[in-house]
């Protein structure tokens, strides 16, 4: 039996605040009825949404949560699935949380985060010795202060902690947050030269290789989807780059060749809420990966992994077994 799987990084609790539209600065929206508490963050999400996917795959989870109520929830909900393992996640200071004003008309969500114990997670914090994994998936750079800081050998301790990871015959993979500014050139590129799966989306994607991929006016490039993939190969990720956005995946694979999956076709008032399907799509490639997949097999799994987050409000609460949510494909698919 294959080893499995480990998710190291950002442990949160999702706030998740339904208001009527977003408001201009210094107006006033009112947030209605459904204010929900989750977990959230690359290790809570992912790890989650790869134990839906298959029960009996194994899993470890690595990161910090805080002595309060809300590190008690977060290890009681991922402690609801066996084959997570949580010996590896550290409890200290207050865990990091996210209030998330999820825009009822628009779906469209906007973060406020706070970092609370992630901000110190490092390489020391994980027990390498005991690791029992095939692949390290880590998230998410840029929201990861210790890991994003900067190292003289290998250019930030991320790319450090990749390295080593490497050196220990893990298979390695990163994801991204969606933030403003332009750290994304300084921070990302260390970390791909030690990158085996690069799973990222449209915007990480533009940020990290300046390809066009999305106007200002929202309008997709899919005609540079090719481009901006073989730009993360040329940059280091050496098996899988993957791109997701609300109308396709698409990747290229370490031979090069080109794959794009058209994003299902949901119907009207399927979708319930956004806040995990990025998330629930990088699970899914992930899963793909682990169980030797090819790449096309592994987008389209992710695809429906995104879809059945999407149909519950919850990151993970509609995320069903890998025949479940490949159903829809089979219902939605293009």
């Amino acid at each position: 039996m294959k080893k499995g799987i480990c998710c190291a990084g950002n442990i949160i609790v999702d706030i998740t605040y339904p208001i009527e539209t977003w408001p201009n600065q210094s107006e006033l929206t009112h947030i209605t009825d459904g204010i929900t508490r989750s977990t959230g963050g690359c290790v809570c999400n992912t790890i989650t949404d790869l134990a839906r996917l298959d029960p009996e795959m194994h899993l470890t989870a690595a990161g910090f949560a805080g002595h309060d109520s809300e590190g008690d929830f977060v290890l009681s909900e991922m402690g609801k699935y066996k084959n997570i393992d949580l010996s590896m996640i550290k409890r200290d200071g207050r865990t990091s949380f996210t209030a998330v004003m999820s825009n009822n008309r628009t779906k469209e969500r906007t973060f406020f985060q706070h970092a609370g114990a992630n901000a110190r997670f490092g390489e020391e914090h994980i027990d390498w010795d005991a690791l029992d994994a095939d692949i390290l998936h880590i998230g998410y750079i840029l929201l990861l202060p210790h890991l994003d800081e900067c190292d003289d050998e290998y250019g930030t301790k991320m790319a450090r902690l990749l390295h080593r990871a490497k050196e220990r015959g893990l298979k390695t993979s990163v994801d991204v947050v969606s933030e403003t500014g332009e750290r994304f050139e300084k921070l990302i590129p260390p970390a791909l030269k030690y990158t085996d799966y690069c799973i990222i989306n449209e915007y990480e994607a533009q940020k990290t290789t300046g390809v066009l991929l999305r106007d200002t006016d929202g309008r997709l490039h899919g005609e540079n989807m090719k481009t901006a993939l073989e730009r993360l190969r040329e940059m280091g990720v050496s098996t899988w780059a993957v791109i997701h956005c609300v109308e396709m995946g698409c990747g290229m694979d370490e031979n090069g060749e080109y794959i794009a999956v058209p994003s299902l076709e949901l119907p009207e008032g399927y979708i319930k809420g956004t806040v995990g399907a990025g998330d629930a799509f990088c699970a899914g490639v992930l899963y793909g990966a682990e169980a030797e997949m090819t790449l096309k097999d592994a987008i389209i799994l992710g695809a429906c992994s995104a879809a059945a987050s999407l149909s519950e409000v919850g990151a993970s609460d509609g995320v069903g077994t890998v025949e479940e949510v490949l159903k829809l494909y089979e219902k939605y698919g293009r």
